[in-house]
């Protein structure tokens, strides 16, 4: 019986061929064999060899499809990465302004430092309210210096590193995200994007992501150091 499923096995094995795939979900438009296409953010391009389904493979594929992909090259793509057209462009943003529903007990405010979690890239750090704007959407519009509970408002938001977003109401997928708190990782706000800001209108910054994280910490824990704020201080904020 050994030597039978021993056979048998390797029989199975040489028949299986080795390939990589790219497995994931069509977020908009289509996709056929031959297809030029190229990885977001490395820019490195390849062609679509294989539309592979559990059905079998296929010619083309459309939006809201789940489906794996063979390139003719064998490229590095790492999760949370976009594969489009190769003529598309796609510039990636590192602010943009989000219709926030906010979801916790503690209000949101002015510097909070929160996780996102997107579609397209999971747990990205989000710097919050450097520049923000709390807009509580009521009649009429008014800006507000928090965001309770329940509240709805439009809020400038800076990330950590660029990112790939459309308006929702262009792309639900690219354009949706939820925020998490850091230390408890629970969900506590949810957003859609209503404009991406290019890097070329986005005000300018002296300041690291990275030293406006930890001004943003010592502002908020140790208030008794006096520590100002820097990107409130360029504005011409208190």
């Amino acid at each position: 019986m050994l030597s039978q499923c021993a056979s048998r096995c390797s029989t199975l094995i040489a028949r299986i061929s080795i390939f990589v795939v790219y497995a994931g979900t069509l977020a908009s438009g289509r996709v056929e064999v031959g297809q030029r296409v190229k990885v977001l953010p490395s820019g490195v391009e390849s062609n679509v060899a294989r539309i592979v389904t559990f059905d079998g493979d296929r010619e083309e594929a459309f939006a809201g499809e789940a489906i794996t992909l063979v390139l003719t090259d064998e490229i590095d793509i790492s999760r949370g990465d976009l594969l489009l057209a190769a003529d598309e462009a796609l510039p990636a943003v590192q602010s943009a302004s989000v219709d926030v529903v906010w979801m916790a007990e503690q209000p949101l405010s002015p510097a909070r430092v929160m996780t996102s979690k997107l579609p397209v890239r999971r747990r990205v750090l989000v710097l919050m309210a450097f520049v923000i704007r709390l807009i509580l959407i009521t009649l009429p519009q008014r800006e507000v210096e928090t965001l309770p509970l329940n509240g709805i408002g439009l809020v400038d938001l800076t990330f950590d590193e660029p990112l790939v977003l459309d308006r929702y109401q262009q792309n639900p997928v690219t354009g949706g995200l939820i925020f998490i708190d850091r230390l408890s990782n629970v969900t506590v706000g949810a957003g859609m994007v209503h404009e991406p800001v290019s890097q070329a209108t986005a005000a300018p910054s002296e300041f690291s992501a990275f030293e406006l994280e930890l001004n943003a910490l010592v502002r908020r824990h140790f208030p008794h150091w006096g520590a100002r704020d820097l990107l409130g201080d360029n504005n011409g904020a208190a």
